[in-house]
């Protein structure tokens, strides 16, 4: 197929981004409305539900040539019903090194190879550089907990792609032995021994003000705001994810 003939349709955010990245503004028919970024996107691509709840005759009615979607962010039985009439490709990131093949092969199933090749490359070398700074320069195995939400409280397990992004920066995940996003106490959290808890901007969106209840509870652990499209967007947005990260570790060693 032609690569003007492609019709794709992402079910997925952080890889409607990449879509972006990858030059293919033309053939991307259909996003959700969780895809934010880029904004000209989200506001002129015709939407076609959340990643959970699609609308599969609208999907069907933009006469996809492909559909991106992933295990864990779309629902199996609704991508079982959109392969019953176009091809999907489903994705399934744990880690970084499935995130770079993942972007391999959607640059191979959309004629993007070349660009995907660059943006890979990129990618490992700001990684490439993070983790190789002198020992005196990294933070060894800092003991931390993430929060996604909160009412209750929820973290992050050992399988996930954000537990393998703060391991290879320099941080331990205390709930690392559950597995994908076990609902925790504030207890659980005290008994963890974790010295930085840290507040991500998304699912749930945490600001100064939750930070002031729980410095009430943990006055000795540093509590931070993080970016949680830089620890959960595992496509183009890597290539930025890097740098934050630096400066984010030097946050947390002068604040430890």
């Amino acid at each position: 197929m032609l690569h003007d003939q492609i019709r794709i349709i992402s079910l997925v955010p952080s890889i409607t981004e990449l879509l972006y990245s990858l030059g293919l503004a033309d053939q991307v028919v259909g996003i959700t409305k969780f895809c934010v970024h880029p904004n000209e996107w989200f506001k002129t691509k015709t939407r076609i539900g959340g990643t959970k709840n699609i609308h599969i005759e609208k999907i069907r009615s933009l006469a996809p040539t492909l559909v991106i979607a992933n295990k864990e962010e779309n629902v199996k039985e609704q991508v079982e019903s959109l392969e019953t009439f176009t091809k999907v490709h489903l994705t399934d990131v744990s880690n970084l090194e499935d995130a770079l093949k993942m972007i391999q092969d959607i640059g191979t199933l959309t004629h993007s190879q070349v660009k995907a090749t660059e943006i890979i490359a990129a990618i490992q070398e700001g990684f490439a550089e993070l983790i190789g700074l002198p020992i005196q320069q990294r933070l060894q195995s800092i003991p931390c907990a993430y929060l996604i939400w909160q009412d209750p409280y929820m973290t992050i397990g050992g399988d996930t792609f954000i537990n393998d992004l703060l391991t290879k920066i320099g941080f331990s995940n205390v709930f690392a032995k559950s597995l994908r996003y076990p609902s925790i106490s504030l207890s659980e959290i005290e008994q963890s021994k974790c010295k930085v808890i840290f507040l991500s901007s998304e699912p749930y969106p945490f600001k100064q003000i939750h930070i002031d209840v729980l410095q009430k509870y943990f006055p000795n652990k540093l509590i931070l705001l993080v970016d949680g499209e830089m620890f959960s967007w595992y496509g183009s947005r890597l290539l930025d994810a890097a740098a934050y990260f630096k400066s984010l570790t030097k946050t947390v060693s002068s604040g430890l």
